[in-house]
Order: C-alpha cells, then structure tokens, then sequence
C-alpha cells in the first residue's frame, strides 16, 4: 500500500541503517520540509504528548508524520499493550504513524506488534529489515553486491569479501563506503579489490568506543580529539548513528544490570557478540540510568535540529562530547 493510504506503519528488524534509509524516504514522501513531523521516543513521551502529537492537525498540509521509537520498552504488560493498540486504531486519516524497533529474527518472530498489523485492516502494516548474517560470509557478499546494484554500479567478489571485512556488521557504513567506491570509479567499471584496499577505511565502531571511554573517565580532552579525527574521516551523520547505537546498548544494558542481570544477560538482551557485550556492561558501569537516559533524550534533539537544518551536527557533537566530560 502507498503511503498516502498508511494510518499507521511497525518498521521492525536487525538492520538500522535499512530502517533509517525507509525512515527517511518515509519523511520525503509525506513531509518533506519537516513542518508536520514529530519524533518521539517511547520510554520518555508521556501519554498527554504522544496523543498531542497523533491528533493533532497538519498545519498548512493534508498530513502529520509522527515517528515512535522503540515502543516495547514503554508497552510491557498484556493491559497496556491491549491500550496502545487500540490507541493506534484511532490514529485519524491525517496522520501516518511510524513506529520502528531493532528486533532480531527470533523475537521478531513473535513480536505482539508484527502479529497486530498482520491481522490488522489494509491502513496498517508492518515492514521487516533484517541484518545480513556476517557470519555466513556469502550472504554478506551478496548483500554488498546488490547495495552496489541499487547504487548504479557493480562490484568484483573479491572485493565486496574484503569490504565486508573491513566494515563488520554496519550496514551504513558499507553503504557510504560503497557510494565513495562507486565515486572513484566513476560508474564505469566494476571496483576492484584494489580499488577497496586504495580507499576504503577499516570501521570506526572501534573509536566510537574508545570516545565513550574517555567521556565516561571524564578526559574531554582525549575525547574531543578522538570525535574531531572521526569527523575527519567520515560523514557526520554516520558517526552521529554510530553514537545512538551506542548509547542505546549502554542504556539497555544498565537497565538490565539494574535489575541484577550480569555479562551474559546484557549479551542476550542485546544480542551482540560476547566481547561487545563485556566491552558494553563495563561502560554502562561509569554512567547512571538517569544520565544515560537524559544523554539519550539529547541525541534525539541533535537528530531532529539536524534535520531540521537548525544546527549543524558536528558542531551539536562537539558540544555534547564537551557537556558530558565535564571536565578536561
């Protein structure tokens, strides 16, 4: 169904980046100039505002965009979800809301939200966007191939192996490596494996932690010049995703050490490789869940005035990477 027929839309999956790049053509079709979107978080919006938002009327338009993010965290128990859903079967015709979540394929599976919209009436829908299995080396291999198809190009086995390599599982940066790739090339050859060792850079996820390192051991300093040499590298927005993830794991995984869970309970509820999930738990140690959570509520801000053009987004990072170490 077109989105001019959509009420309401569960985007759901592994994959972040696929989900972001729906999120944004999503925005394209039905509020391009951003005078009619809300985003709100579940876990923080409180009742009033999200029923505010949904009902509201578009102003100067025929519809509202409100996009929800993570909405199981908010909706826990068998009453409040019933509530919730029929809530959503009166979002009103002029309004499409979006909600999204990273599921993996098992909880996917059974998500009360996807069983909903399943059996729920031709305005209401859910989408799936799943992570290619890094560890099944080809089914990586293939997804970086049609990446490069849909981008307008082609590119040698050998050198989506070696790119697949270099990026691990992040999906966006494989992308935007994939668009610099094609870009050398000039669209008029297929990259090589050359072309990939030549231009292509190892992830940055590995920076990302040592920067919330740093700002988690106060050192402003250390930290600034690890986001300044990011900012160098990479596109800003791809750094500023990197960041969310982040702190979406520290926040996860302190509310589920709060609750007494250790390593491996951290490892299970963000379903993330064990090393990940030690190097996460011992992060989210040096922060509270108040802060994370406010830290969490700043980045939803820096997301929307970026993309609202109000305040360029290395400038809103630098910023936060200064509030946070409070101190050099």
């Amino acid at each position: 169904m077109s989105e001019a027929g959509m009420r309401v839309l569960f985007l759901y999956g592994s994959d972040e980046f696929a989900i972001s790049r729906r999120l944004s053509k999503l925005r394209a079709a039905v509020d391009k100039d951003g005078m009619n979107t809300s985003r709100l978080e579940a876990r923080l919006v409180s009742e009033n505002d999200l029923n505010t938002a949904v009902n509201a009327a578009p102003f100067l338009a025929e519809r509202r965009l409100v996009i929800l993010s993570n909405p199981s965290a908010r909706y826990t128990t068998p009453s409040a979800r019933k509530k919730f859903i029929r809530f959503l079967e009166n979002t009103p015709p002029t309004t499409m809301l979006v909600m999204h979540e990273t599921l993996d394929d098992k909880k996917a599976a059974r998500h009360w939200l996807v069983k909903w919209a399943q059996k729920a009436g031709k305005e209401i829908s859910a989408e799936r966007f799943m992570m290619p299995r890094v560890w099944k080396t080809t089914e990586w291999i293939k997804w970086i191939q049609k990446e490069t198809k849909e981008q307008g190009g082609e590119m040698e086995p050998r050198a989506a192996a070696r790119l697949a390599e270099m990026v691990g599982e992040n999906t966006r940066q494989a992308a935007q490596e994939i668009t610099k790739l094609l870009t050398y090339v000039n669209y008029e050859r297929p990259v090589t494996l050359g072309d990939v060792e030549q231009v292509s850079v190892a992830t940055a996820q590995g920076d990302i932690f040592a920067l919330v390192d740093a700002l988690g051991d106060g050192k402003g300093r250390d930290a600034q010049a690890m986001l300044h040499r990011l900012l160098d590298e990479q596109d800003p927005f791809s750094i500023f995703g990197m960041v969310v993830r982040q702190f979406r794991l520290l926040l996860l995984a302190r509310e589920v050490m709060d609750a007494g869970g250790g390593v491996r309970d951290v490892q299970s509820a963000l379903q993330v490789h064990e090393f990940v999930a030690k190097k996460v738990a011992a992060q989210a140690r040096r922060f509270s869940l108040d802060a994370l959570e406010a830290i969490y509520r700043r980045l939803l801000k820096i997301d929307e005035a970026a993309k609202t053009s109000r305040v360029a987004l290395d400038l809103s990072l630098d910023m936060l990477v200064m509030e946070l170490a409070g101190k050099p």
